[in-house]
């Protein structure tokens, strides 16, 4: 099953993106958000959407966001992205790099067709090449059994504050 799956997403062109990408990059994360979030096409999201550009316009020069690109032809098929942060070195992380994947999508018609999987092996081999070795992410229902086939674990450890606490 690997080799098909590697032989098919060769059919494909995997892109790492660059600032002349932007607003294709921002045209998909609006369409990943309407998606994991079931919002409809008439969704107001200006103010997400000039956040999203600004967002990528930073990231993207400081090298603290790579994002990937999916092409069928001319035809925008996926995306996916991996950001690196840092918080304070610990024992198990003494560099204190982090890195979270997001924005992970493929188009209906184009799943089940190993493009996610290539597109996690491309970012985590963004991590793996800055010798970052703490990698996370948030999974929609449909997405979490790609991570877990990867090996992604599901984290006990972790807490939020609900924004209503704020």
């Amino acid at each position: 099953m690997e080799d098909s799956k590697r032989k098919f997403h060769y059919n494909f062109n995997y892109k790492r993106a660059g600032t002349e990408d932007i607003e294709l990059l921002v045209k998909v994360r609006l369409e990943v958000l309407r998606a994991a979030n079931h919002l409809s096409d008439d969704t107001q999201m200006a103010f997400v959407e000039q956040q999203s550009r600004e967002y990528y316009e930073e990231f993207l020069q400081t090298g603290t966001q790579v994002a990937y690109l999916v092409f069928h032809e001319e035809k925008i098929i996926g995306a996916g992205g991996i950001s690196f942060f840092r918080v304070m070195p610990t024992w198990h992380n003494p560099t204190g790099w982090k890195a979270y994947i997001m924005n992970m999508y493929t188009t209906p018609d184009y799943r089940r067709k190993g493009i996610a999987y290539h597109m996690l092996e491309l970012l985590i081999e963004e991590a793996k090449n800055r010798g970052i070795k703490h990698i996370s992410l948030e999974a929609t229902d449909m997405g979490r059994p790609l991570y877990e086939r990867y090996g992604f674990v599901s984290m006990n450890d972790e807490m939020e504050l609900p924004e209503s606490r704020l």
